[in-house]
């Protein structure tokens, strides 16, 4: 067939084994299912994604579709093509009120609502969650076990005890508990006591103009945190963010938990099959000394470029329809231990029976949809805890800068309230730097300060990969 049309896919490469494939062999059954379209794949630096998407637009080169990693959406929202006006537009006005596009259902009505919740900005939906994680908390059962925890801990003070028990074993790990220094959990801790880090409702009623690392919020974070350690039960790393070093630890049964992301599920149970033992699955734990507020997400979300021709928004349109149908929103949460991004991707694994033969997935759709047990809900109208993460401007740099805040804090004694009040100095100038960028006319776009166009940017740390990952659990290897 001659005269396609071409549909230009953007994505950021995670690196994982097979993970452009993967992408490479969908847009080819879209193809063929579809044979007036030509989609095309092209896999990008998923460290400074943003940065280059933002520096080809003015060039006139940008593809029909983007994916933005979660804390850049405010990035995406921002990009400009060269004449000044917004690179993409809303996926939820693009689509309107059809129920199928090309043949493919539209279902955005039928997103796991808290990632809907994160990605629609003042009600509307700009961007297509296409991939959802949370953060859980991995155990292993048999040194719980042996310690006489019969349970797992679901808040701070229970884990603080569970702490205490396998302390106590004879012949235990030499620690009790790890994670990553890392921002998503102090996201979640955040979100889960209802802290926002910058003014105007988290940048959701207006662009975010301050920012705070020093809140009550976070000093009761930080002050649990860094006691844990104090105690000997909080194994450090030693390096940001120390995602290869708390899994291996882990694997090699030096810690009886960790906390990480739910990305992390099937690498988890393979190292608990490495190490010889079995693997259980809980929330990520919550203070229960305030009310609990919400969760914190992570993902990827994909845009679409304005001005295209009918046929080509059409195109785009259908693709992402497509690709979150359920089979293939399934087989995503299969490869990869993502959150089944659609209430019916949920259904079909579980009528499959996916769920029965590995319950430890289920918690990755489930967890979002209720508050803890024994938390009573607030009356907010919602029957689930919200999403609002933070939009702002450099976000890749705050954490950056509240990282080494706490890496300060843990392993040279830094005193927790004049440290991350000098991260809050730091990260609001990050943030003036940017907002003073952004709001330039005409803006020069390839003078993006700083690190706001950045993923998982670090001052003084090499970048980490999906590579590190698999040379501690070769789970595709």
């Amino acid at each position: 067939m001659t005269n396609k049309v071409d549909i230009d896919v953007w994505v950021a490469d995670l690196r994982f084994p097979g993970w452009m494939d993967r992408w490479h062999a969908q847009a080819e059954e879209f193809n063929r299912i579809h044979p007036q379209y030509n989609v095309t794949v092209k896999g990008l630096d998923f460290f400074w994604f943003p940065k280059i998407v933002a520096e080809e637009a003015v060039k006139g080169n940008k593809p029909a579709l983007a994916e933005y990693y979660f804390y850049s959406s405010h990035v995406a929202r921002d990009a400009i093509n060269a004449d000044g006006s917004p690179l993409f537009k809303s996926v939820a006005k693009a689509v309107g009120d059809r129920t199928e596009i090309l043949g493919e259902k539209v279902v955005l009505d039928d997103l796991h609502p808290a990632f809907r919740d994160y990605y629609e900005y003042q009600g509307d939906l700009d961007s297509m969650p296409s991939v959802g994680t949370t953060s859980l908390l991995f155990a292993n059962k048999q040194l719980l076990e042996k310690a006489g925890v019969s349970k797992l801990p679901e808040t701070w003070e229970e884990v603080n005890n569970v702490c205490d028990q396998v302390a106590r074993m004879q012949g235990g790990p030499s620690h009790a508990i790890t994670w990553s220094n890392h921002g998503t959990f102090v996201q979640q801790a955040m979100a889960s006591q209802g802290h926002y880090f910058v003014n105007n409702r988290n940048g959701r009623d207006g662009r975010a103009t301050e920012i705070d690392l020093s809140s009550t919020e976070m000093a009761t974070w930080v002050d649990w945190w860094r006691q844990l350690h104090r105690d000997g039960h909080y194994l450090y790393a030693g390096r940001i963010p120390g995602w290869a070093e708390t899994l291996e630890a882990y694997r090699d049964q030096r810690v009886a938990i960790r906390i990480s992301s739910s990305n992390d599920v099937n690498y988890m149970a393979h190292a608990a099959q490495m190490g010889g033992f079995d693997m259980e699955v809980g929330i990520f734990p919550y203070n229960d000394k305030v009310p609990f507020k919400g969760n914190a997400v992570a993902g990827t979300s994909l845009w679409l470029t304005d001005g295209l021709e009918e046929t080509a928004e059409d195109g785009a349109l259908a693709f992402l329809m497509w690709m979150h149908n359920p089979a293939n929103a399934a087989q995503r949460h299969k490869d990869n231990s993502f959150v089944p991004i659609t209430g019916a991707s949920y259904d079909l694994l579980k009528n499959e029976g996916w769920f029965d033969e590995h319950p430890e997935q289920a918690i990755t759709y489930d967890d979002m949809l209720r508050y803890p047990s024994g938390v009573i809900a607030p009356k907010t109208g919602l029957s689930y805890p919200p999403s609002e993460g933070a939009l702002h401007g450099d976000f890749a740099g705050a954490q950056d800068i509240m990282c080494h805040a706490m890496d300060d804090v843990l392993a040279r004694g830094a005193d927790p309230t004049a440290r991350f009040a000098k991260a809050t100095e730091d990260a609001q100038k990050l943030l003036d730097d940017y907002n003073a960028w952004v709001t330039e006319t005409p803006r020069d776009v390839p003078a993006n300060p700083n690190s706001s166009h950045g993923v998982e940017y670090w001052t003084d740390v090499e970048p980490y990969t999906a590579d590190d990952i698999e040379n501690v659990v070769p789970l595709n290897g």
